[in-house]
């Protein structure tokens, strides 16, 4: 079975300069990449002050329905919550979501941050997928990591398929060792699972620390107009990598500071 995902920060439907309403834009962007799984963050819930300030151009409904459309099923975890809205992660899919959970792990009051677990009826198999978005400062993200790997621990059985994708704000590409030692994941543009879907456990984790394999270095992803940073992952566990690429350009530009990543995986 192959499967084609997509990770993209939307930065809440507006433009990064001028808070210009995208969301429109955004909706024909996402049917371009026809993917079958999409893992948003910062998604708007509701904003009552954009609503009314854009009523020409910002949809009734709540931006993961309006992006889902007729075509995908919508799950939202709603994590920052303000008197006029609140905003979160999304996942939109077009295989049934069986079941949704959003746990809260927020490091402190002024970032609020959560992990929208979903299971996915595919007829295949059940594909556990997590959406994150992890916070600015380093030890918020270390724990915020600490917290995903209990929640992927606690929640799926550890032969299961799974998929884990977000904004981890890790441009130092500090957590992948941890991830891949604690959960057996690998993240999408290490050229080892290209053939096997799995990292080669400890023993390859030892190789990388005596400096036999290259250091491996996620996609630059931010910001959109001149991808620097590598901000945005992909993890995988039961997968092979067919192709993955950042989508990157003028037009990408314009609808949200980050540059989204898109698949296409097979499922071992």
């Amino acid at each position: 079975m192959k499967l084609r995902i997509a990770t993209y920060n939307i930065h809440k439907g507006v433009s990064s300069l001028g808070n210009r309403p995208r969301v429109h834009a955004l909706k024909q962007a996402l049917t371009q990449m026809e993917a079958d799984v999409f893992f948003l963050q910062e998604v708007q819930g509701r904003h009552d002050l954009l609503a009314a300030r854009h009523a020409a151009h910002w949809p009734d409904q709540p931006q993961h329905d309006f992006l889902a459309g007729d075509s995908h099923h919508a799950a939202y975890g709603m994590n920052a919550v303000y008197d006029h809205g609140h905003h979160g992660n999304a996942l939109l899919s077009r295989f049934e979501i069986a079941s949704q959970s959003n746990q809260d792990v927020s490091d402190h009051a002024y970032e609020a941050r959560g992990i929208l677990h979903c299971v996915l009826k595919t007829g295949s198999a059940d594909i556990h997928c997590y959406v994150v978005h992890l916070g600015l400062f380093g030890g918020g993200r270390r724990r915020q990591t600490a917290a995903l790997i209990e929640a992927v621990r606690s929640s799926s059985p550890p032969d299961a398929p799974l998929i884990i994708a977000g904004d981890f704000n890790d441009w130092g590409n500090r957590l992948s060792d941890l991830l891949r030692m604690r959960l057996n994941v690998a993240e999408i543009f290490d050229e080892r699972i290209a053939a096997t879907g799995v990292m080669r456990g400890v023993g390859s984790y030892l190789q990388q620390l005596m400096g036999r394999t290259p250091k491996l270095k996620p996609a630059r992803t931010f910001p959109a107009a001149f991808p620097w940073l590598r901000l945005d992952r992909i993890y995988l566990r039961g997968f092979t990598v067919e192709s993955a690429e950042v989508l990157h350009g003028a037009e990408w530009a314009k609808l949200s500071d980050h540059a989204p990543i898109v698949a296409t995986l097979k499922l071992l």
